[in-house]
């Protein structure tokens, strides 16, 4: 049996959570340090499970984040649910020093997040995006998402830039995962 060490996922009040986190140089990217924070955040978004994880998220002030929407958790969901979200499967990807442009009108659906456990609410997100960053090679990319996807992307950048789903959520649909699943979000 292989055990994979991951990270402790800090939650909301740590203060990691609320500040800016710092870009990084292409020879911090490309540290040794770094690429083993990237391969502990994938393994510890994957174990949580969860779609996305940023750096804030596991206690270190850096500007990268690690996305992955798998299509074997997505085989639970409700097709028509999948359908209103635009929600498919996005393969494992690395965000550094992402910069982001809201595209389209804004929607609204449900969100949790790792470091809010156990609460959902409803939050208004643009339903495009381009996202400009690098990957984890220092590789320059072009992001053009929509759907959950575009969600996804700006759940996490807004981790880097201090910002948790409770600032943007419709305070009175905040309820916890347990009465979200009894189907009280209606």
């Amino acid at each position: 049996m292989v055990i994979t060490p991951t990270l402790k996922i800090v939650q909301a009040g740590d203060p990691v959570l609320r500040e800016k986190a710092h870009p990084l140089t292409l020879e911090q990217l490309q540290s040794g340090e770094v690429r083993n924070l990237i391969d502990l955040m994938r393994d510890t978004m994957r174990g949580a499970p969860g779609v996305g994880l940023a750096a804030p998220q596991v206690g270190v002030g850096l500007q990268v984040a690690v996305i992955e929407d798998r299509a074997d958790l997505l085989e639970q969901m409700p097709a028509e649910l999948m359908a209103r979200q635009k929600r498919r499967p996005v393969p494992f990807r690395v965000i550094v020093n992402p910069k982001l442009t809201l595209i389209g009108e804004p929607v609204e659906f449900f969100e949790g997040c790792l470091s809010v456990s156990g609460f959902m609410a409803v939050v208004p997100r643009a339903e495009s995006v381009r996202v400009e960053c690098w990957d984890e090679h220092g590789e320059p990319q072009v992001i053009e998402a929509e759907g959950w996807y575009a969600r996804i992307l700006q759940h996490e950048i807004d981790h880097l830039d201090g910002t948790l789903y409770l600032d943007r959520m419709y305070t009175r649909s905040f309820m916890t995962e347990e009465y979200y699943r009894r189907g009280y979000s209606h």
